[in-house]
């Protein structure tokens, strides 16, 4: 008996189908975002429409608390103010970022002095967002910084009242916070912009404005895109901000749904939480529908 007949016969490899392995690699991801992300909504909407009193909460299905957030006029100013922050706070921090990120990226031949401003950049982020906000208050207020240059300089006779607790310094607390999230993805999509496209522009006899206007802004809105929906649903969401920088004068969705937490009206709060993340939703489709940012993830 030869060698080639007690040898057993190699085993054929078991080959998985497509489908499948597609399947297997998804799982973990969708499992995480599964668990961590859309069972806490499902909690969320589920709870705003229990019904509860100052004690505890009743498993219901009752839509009181959407009638009292949609139906109230308090409410309604209340989102209204908060979609005021936003589109001032957007506003600013993309006219900032882009100008911050288009000097970065176009201005700054070196990479590695590129790379040292942009960490310069980020350095006020190694510090809590509280301690970053509250440290405007010694500046902003009545005898702080500004209002004593300001005196002592004789523009004004008396402290300027509104530079603390006002919209104002909401505003400009939240452009200090945010911006950053601006200036990222803008930088990101400009760095990517081929430089002969710019160069081919400016021997057909553009101008830099049309450069600017005609090349580089059309290029840059996806990350445009991303930044705003970055900022935006930031701001909504900033309960602290608006609750130390105004003095307790202004609203936002984000803190009255705090204080409805502390006063133990969760389903109410949830509710909010509803109507606010359907907010959000619409924005990002609606951004979804003019930029196309699949090319930026």
């Amino acid at each position: 008996m030869t060698t080639a007949q007690l040898s057993p016969k190699p085993k054929e490899a078991v080959h998985m189908p497509k489908w499948l392995a597609a399947y297997l690699q998804a799982a973990p991801l969708a499992i995480i975002l599964g668990a961590f992300l859309l069972l806490p909504l499902a909690m969320i909407a589920i709870v705003s429409f229990w019904d509860y009193d100052f004690a505890r909460m009743y498993p219901d299905l009752i839509t009181l608390n959407y009638v009292e957030t949609l139906g109230s006029w308090v409410t309604w100013k209340t989102y209204l103010n908060t979609i005021k922050y936003a589109v001032i706070v957007w506003a600013i921090t993309l006219f900032v970022g882009f100008w911050v990120a288009y000097f970065l990226a176009f201005h700054v031949r070196s990479t590695s002095m590129q790379m040292v401003l942009f960490l310069i950049c980020t350095v006020p982020f190694l510090t809590s967002n509280i301690i970053r906000m509250i440290s405007w208050i010694p500046v902003l207020g009545r005898n702080g910084l500004v209002n004593g240059a300001l005196v002592s300089s004789g523009v004004v006779s008396e402290p300027v009242e509104w530079l603390l607790y006002s919209d104002f310094a909401v505003v400009l607390a939240m452009v200090h916070l945010y911006t950053l999230f601006m200036v990222v993805p803008i930088f990101n999509t400009l760095m990517r912009i081929d430089h002969s496209l710019i160069e081919a522009a400016r021997d057909a006899g553009a101008s830099g404005r049309q450069i600017l206007s005609n090349v580089i802004i059309p290029l840059a809105k996806p990350g445009m895109a991303i930044g705003t929906i970055f900022v935006a649903t930031l701001v909504m969401a900033d309960f602290s901000t608006v609750q130390v920088m105004s003095g307790g004068q202004s609203a936002s969705v984000a803190l009255m749904m705090k204080n409805q937490m502390s006063l133990l009206q969760y389903p109410a709060a949830a509710a909010n939480a509803v109507v606010l993340l359907a907010l959000v939703l619409l924005l990002v489709a609606a951004i979804l529908r003019v930029v196309d940012i699949r090319k930026e993830l």
